[in-house]
């Protein structure tokens, strides 16, 4: 899911990411709370309406700006106060408080609220972070309103297997239509998130969707779909596209590079986006001149890579060669 925190894909309008293959967005509720207020997306048919989307919407709860935020929030088990960035304001977040304004802004899939914090950190810590997410889960579903409105339950517990297990365990014994697994890319390794998710994803049902949040890089993806994850969202192909790093099958490109001066190619030659209908050197040009062009066109080719690479990975699956398709793709971007 291309992230569109604002109701915007950064530098790349509606139409354009919908070309890029996408078929579902994600958005904030903590950010569009603040701004415009969910009471003004409402009144505008709900944020897919609101942003001239017409494909299916998730809104994450505000979890994760509890970590992101974290130098101006307090947590206590009755939820998370916040002094809002904008104006220095105080907003409570409780899960009551985070499910009303889901279901306001009209996402088609809610998450629950869930306490998130950085790795690496000590157990006691990462253990109360987890039964706190737990108890919030329930108090979500309960203050549900909505029948036309999916909610996903939230597995938190560090890098320890043991409170993963618990927490996915605990999770799936309640009425959520789908599960995620939050916490992870707040500074762990790779390495660390792979088995985390070994240690997390089997107790999770594989008949309903599994969501990998905020992640990531190709490589995590691909690894992760391995253990069975079938969902992803991640700011990196715009956030990189901004910064003229650009996915390819072949690997990253990074289109500053005095290598590219002359380069007549494509950025990639069997990539049906707009952006390489350019040569390498041109978008080189765009980014040292300074033209707003390139940053919207490398991230209208990340955006396309991303969905391209989702798509290979499912049909590898249907065609039951999904190892020997990964091991491909990995060698040839590394």
């Amino acid at each position: 899911m291309p992230v569109a925190t604002l109701a915007s894909v950064k530098g790349v309008d509606i139409a354009r990411v919908a070309e890029t293959g996408a078929t579902m967005l994600l958005s904030n509720t903590y950010h569009l709370h603040l701004r415009p207020g969910e009471e003004l997306v409402s009144g505008s048919g709900g944020v897919g309406h609101f942003m001239g989307w017409s494909g299916p919407t998730l809104t994450d709860s505000g979890g994760y700006q509890v970590f992101s935020l974290a130098r101006q929030v307090k947590v206590t088990d009755h939820g998370a106060m916040f002094r809002s960035h904008l104006d220095g304001s105080q907003v409570d977040l409780t899960p009551e408080k985070a499910v009303a304004i889901q279901e306001s802004l009209g996402a088609d899939v809610a998450m629950q609220l869930d306490h998130v914090i950085g790795l690496p950190a000590e157990r006691n810590d990462v253990a109360e972070a987890m039964e706190r997410s737990l108890a919030w889960g329930e108090r979500c579903l309960a203050a549900r309103q909505k029948s036309d409105q999916a909610m996903f339950g939230i597995v938190q517990g560090g890098l320890d297997p043991e409170l993963r297990a618990n927490s996915a365990k605990h999770l799936r014994s309640l009425p959520f239509e789908g599960f995620a697994v939050g916490g992870l890319s707040v500074g762990e390794g790779p390495e660390a998130m792979a088995s985390t998710l070994q240690a997390t994803v089997p107790h999770l049902p594989e008949d309903k969707p599994r969501y990998l949040m905020g992640v990531g890089k190709p490589e995590d993806i691909i690894n992760a779909v391995a253990v069975g994850i079938d969902m992803f969202d991640c700011v990196l192909p715009t956030r990189c596209g901004r910064n003229a790093l650009l996915y390819t099958f072949d690997g990253p490109l990074r289109l500053r590079n005095a290598q590219y001066l002359k380069d007549k190619r494509p950025i990639e030659s069997d990539c049906p986006c707009v952006a390489c209908g350019y040569t390498r050197a041109y978008m080189r040009h765009l980014f040292l001149a300074g033209e707003m062009l390139g940053p919207i066109l490398a991230s209208i080719h990340n955006l396309t890579f991303y969905q391209r690479l989702m798509g290979r990975l499912r049909e590898a699956i249907v065609a039951g060669q999904f190892q020997a398709v990964r091991a491909d793709i990995l060698a040839r971007m590394n």
